[in-house]
């Protein structure tokens, strides 16, 4: 697509960036064929094509509106668009450049400001662990939009122990810890069980992705550099991965790399963390030996059937698709994905399901209608978004997959004792 930048953006990275993502686009619309809200609202400009068309107008020098901007938040980032773009345009990484250039000319409405500062400066805030423990404990008093975000109190478990030759480090994450405390224990104790030590850095927090994508910048990158600092010294001593059990999370740290291309002080470790950087899904293929006679079939058949949603952030945003099944099949559990449309967002998207309710719980209410032709006793998923969000609109126990498998090892771990 022929791109002529206006001055201003000419001299600029981001300009450049654009214009290189811009030239790549052949408007092809296959992409719109895989967008969740195109499907749903039937807008060209709440399409992949039609937002390009949006970007590449306000970076030839047109002004952009509030129109302009609420096309641009309507996008889930679910990245659908570049598995399906038979050009490789990097969509997420334009829409990034499209929103913040918008943003800094378009005023937003005053409420929906604070919204917005609220979720990126109170989710990976101190204050959120307790906060929400305040919530749990008056969760059944809630109005059902607040009890929809507070899921039940959850005991972690415990910690192993043990000490290992292997090791790798884990990002607890901002949100994790305090809403879904045993994914990150389950992963603890998994990895233990296959002869690797977790470790986990204190002074990391938030991946940097609440606030990048709500369109500060500089605030998510001040988050990133200050995870390099922290994952630093354990890089240095040989950890063999960073694991991230949340998708959300690893799809951002896999783009420290590109995101810090420019610091002169932290690009090279950035490239660094980003090749060390794996979702726990991609251990898989060596766990699986070291724990398929733990498991045993009557340990995993008692998990019954699990319907599997591969969130978007794992199967598009990092193209890892199939190896949750592939994987825990080999380990005997029984995993199914949606007959339809397996590839489409739940809509939760991080903190989509708050900024935009209505299009989030449609999509939430699409996807559970498939997973639920499959009859599950459990629905499992990857990303901690997507499992409080599919768990507000279900009886059926939403978890981590690792979760499952976690509690099949809980017998060895105790015959073993």
């Amino acid at each position: 697509m022929q791109t002529q930048l206006a001055p201003q953006y000419q001299h600029t990275a981001e300009g450049r960036e654009a214009e290189a993502i811009l030239r790549n686009c052949v408007h092809c619309g296959f992409c719109t064929a895989t967008c969740p809200t195109y499907q749903l609202l039937g807008d060209e400009l709440d399409g992949p094509r039609g937002r390009i068309y949006l970007i590449k107008q306000v970076m030839e020098g047109a002004t952009p509106t509030r129109k302009t901007q609420l096309h641009l938040d309507r996008c889930l980032t679910c990245r659908n668009c570049e598995s399906t773009c038979p050009s490789g345009v990097q969509y997420g990484h334009l829409l990034d450049i499209g929103r913040k250039v918008v943003d800094e000319q378009v005023p937003r409405p005053f409420m929906e400001k604070v919204v917005r500062t609220a979720l990126k400066e109170g989710l990976p805030s101190p204050l959120f662990g307790p906060a929400m423990k305040m919530g749990q404990l008056v969760r059944d008093l809630l109005p059902a939009s607040l009890k929809n975000k507070v899921p039940a109190k959850q005991d972690a478990g415990t910690w192993p122990t043990r000490t290992h030759t292997r090791r790798v480090l884990m990002l607890a994450g901002c949100v994790q810890p305090t809403m879904s405390p045993n994914i990150n224990s389950a992963t603890a104790r998994v990895l233990d069980a296959a002869g690797i030590q977790t470790l986990v850095a204190p002074k990391a927090g938030c991946c940097g992705a609440v606030r990048f994508h709500l369109n500060d910048h500089d605030g998510g990158k001040a988050d990133m550099r200050a995870n390099i600092d922290a994952w630093w010294p354990h890089v240095e001593a040989g950890v063999e991965a960073i694991v991230m059990n949340a998708s959300g999370c690893g799809v951002m740290v896999k783009d420290y790399g590109h995101v810090l291309r420019d610091d002169p002080d932290y690009a090279a470790k950035a490239q660094r963390i980003s090749a060390l950087t794996r979702d726990l899904s991609e251990l898989l293929p060596t766990l699986v030996p070291a724990l398929k006679a733990q498991v045993g079939e009557a340990l995993s058949a008692q998990a019954g059937s699990l319907a599997y949603h591969p969130p978007c952030t794992l199967q598009h945003g990092q193209q890892l698709k199939g190896g949750v099944e592939q994987h825990m099949a080999a380990l005997g559990f029984r995993v199914q994905t949606a007959r339809c449309e397996a590839h489409l967002c739940c809509g939760s998207a991080g903190t989509y399901s708050v900024l935009n309710p209505q299009l989030s719980y449609t999509l939430r209410d699409r996807k559970l209608g498939h997973l639920s032709e499959l009859q599950p006793q459990t629905i499992v998923s990857a990303n901690i978004s997507c499992i409080t969000h599919l768990q507000s609109g279900t009886d059926t126990p939403v978890k981590h997959w690792v979760e499952v498998l976690d509690q099949a090892l809980q017998p060895s771990r105790t015959a073993g004792a």
